[in-house]
């Protein structure tokens, strides 16, 4: 049976604890290296040399807030003296996201933050907050789960006097559930497990499992276009979407009268993505459907990576049905096959892939899928792999930090492309990658899963490994950067769901051309006319320059 909360039922996450502010999670369940990863590592890497002692948060040193007492009074107002926070903890936590490079400049002395973090309650705290940020020339950077992976969340305040972070964590809750027409309007702050809890109080599910799924939020969910592990039997979450609040520093916009519409473009579209450089996404509106009856899986290997994604293809392409399906790379099996203590298959050749089937009838489709992928060349090796996979799926960022911990830089950057180029843009993002690091002098080990499927094309996943050393955080730019060139180069979309951030905003006129750069600059401009919206992000150097708003 489907757990509603998305999780196993002995799972002990507390969901309700904050997220470490150096790390992932729930610092309860951080742990160190387990025995056979510590064994495979000099094997891939070399010599490791074991950083220093991480940096405690009372020793960090924040640059110091330009929020002034007149602002905190002016906001106070507004949200409430406790909703207004200026203390170094509160700013801390708010300062970045959850990438590597944000976790590694965490454990710096001197590190950037917001100037102060507002708690806004609901929509309307909102639209105050941004009108008195835009008439006191203040950034806004919305925030909700803190998983952004790609820049999204670093303190950058552009041109303007101060920055605040908007905490959207007090507004969360089902505002509304039309059982009827399988439609839920979700508060923005809401997190994954919280909306899956209510949700099957009506016997529903949302069916969103990303793998930030037990921290990130509905809203954040929304404005990163993210895609969830269960993406091959609901879509996307911005397939999901049928509904979306605004609010934005020029008015609100609230979106979604009916399920098909030809009233011109669909304007949802444009704020899926957004980034909050429009606005703040305050209400989602989301179909759902009820809570699966029953859940099977399967295991396959195949001989290699071409072999296994030729086979996916089939069946995205024939229909076999499943929830999920990911196929892992001969790297990544190999170190997947040590975490479960198999060493002595951890170098052996072969791919491995994971097929989960959830609904009314998963026998067929199983069987459908299953005749699929043996024709294709697959070989059943059960259900084993597959539910270690399930039962360990949200816990990958607690292993980056453990390497970490020991010395190991552990990256991700995602992609996708038609069937036609996937292997080739593999190919050409591995190079890149290794060429990179040994152009650093590191050796490195590139790993690589293909996690979601379309009936054209599928996304690519990759992971990195290296020696940390001192200089990580501008070797990885440089690297990064030789990357991103690389999927553009092979055919690739510059992010298929981590968003744009302001890692991933050079290749975006790329991507969209100058045009759509325009285009979207030009939305800014009427929206956000004082340019306060999370700058830098999204559209980078490209973004508009401020004006005065009207009246001001």
């Amino acid at each position: 049976m489907t757990n509603p909360s998305g999780r196993d039922a002995d799972d002990p996450i507390d969901e309700t604890a904050p997220m470490r502010w150096n790390g992932w999670g729930d610092p309860e369940r951080a742990e160190g290296l387990p025995f056979a990863v510590r064994s495979l590592l000099p094997l891939l890497l070399g010599r490791i040399r074991r950083p220093g002692s991480a940096i405690a948060l009372a020793d960090v040193r924040l640059i110091r807030s330009a929020f002034t007492s007149d602002d905190v009074e002016a906001f106070a107002e507004v949200l409430g003296a406790d909703n207004v926070r200026t203390d170094a903890e509160s700013r801390i936590r708010h300062a970045g996201g959850r990438s590597t490079p944000d976790l590694l400049r965490r454990r710096e002395e001197d590190q950037a933050a917001p100037d102060a973090v507002l708690r806004p309650h609901d929509h309307d705290q909102v639209v105050a907050c941004l009108r008195l940020a835009a008439e006191r020339d203040i950034a806004v950077i919305p925030y909700g789960g803190g998983t952004s992976v790609v820049g999204a969340l670093d303190p950058e305040r552009g041109a303007h006097r101060c920055l605040v972070s908007l905490d959207l964590g007090r507004m969360t809750g089902l505002l509304r559930y039309d059982a009827v027409s399988a439609e839920a309007v979700l508060a923005a702050g809401t997190t994954g497990p919280e909306a899956e809890r209510l949700l099957a109080g009506h016997g529903m599910e949302l069916g969103h499992y990303p793998q930030s799924f037990r921290y990130a939020t509905i809203g954040g969910f929304a404005a990163a276009r993210s895609s969830g592990q269960n993406s091959a039997g609901h879509g996307r979450f911005d397939t999901m979407v049928t509904g979306i609040r605004v609010a934005t520093p020029t008015g609100d916009i609230e979106l979604g009268r009916s399920p098909g519409s030809a009233a011109g473009p669909d304007l949802i579209r444009l704020f899926l993505g957004s980034e909050g450089i429009y606005g703040v996404i305050t209400e989602v509106t989301v179909r759902v459907h009820p809570v699966p009856s029953g859940r099977v899986m399967e295991s396959w290997t195949f001989p290699d990576f071409a072999t296994g994604a030729a086979a996916l293809r089939t069946v995205a392409q024939g229909g076999g049905g499943p929830t999920v399906m990911r196929l892992s790379d001969e790297a990544e099996t190999s170190v997947s096959l040590a975490q479960v203590g198999k060493i002595g298959k951890a170098l052996a050749k072969g791919t491995s892939a994971v097929t989960v089937f959830e609904g009314d009838d998963v026998a067929a489709r199983r069987a459908r899928t299953a005749a699929l992928l043996h024709a294709a060349g697959g070989t059943s090796l059960g259900e084993g792999a597959s539910e270690d996979w399930l039962r360990t799926r949200f816990d990958g960022p607690y292993l980056r930090d453990a390497l970490l911990d020991a010395g190991v830089f552990c990256e991700t950057l995602e992609t996708a492309t038609t069937w036609s180029r996937l292997v080739g843009l593999r190919d050409a993002v591995t190079t890149a990658l290794k060429t990179g690091f040994a152009e650093a002098g590191r050796k490195s080990f590139v790993m690589c899963h293909v996690s979601h499927v379309y009936p054209t094309g599928a996304s690519l996943y990759f992971t990195v490994l290296a020696p940390l050393g001192t200089d990580a955080l501008d070797a990885w730019a440089g690297i990064k950067h030789r990357a991103g060139d690389a999927i553009m180069a092979a055919g690739g979309t510059i992010s298929h769901h981590h968003a744009v951030g302001r890692d991933h905003s050079p290749w975006l006129a790329d991507e969209i051309g100058q045009t759509g750069i325009r285009i979207l600059a030009a939305v800014k401009r009427e929206l956000d006319p004082a340019g306060i919206m999370n700058p830098g992000a999204v559209l980078g150097a490209a973004a508009p320059v401020p004006v005065s708003p009207a009246g001001a």
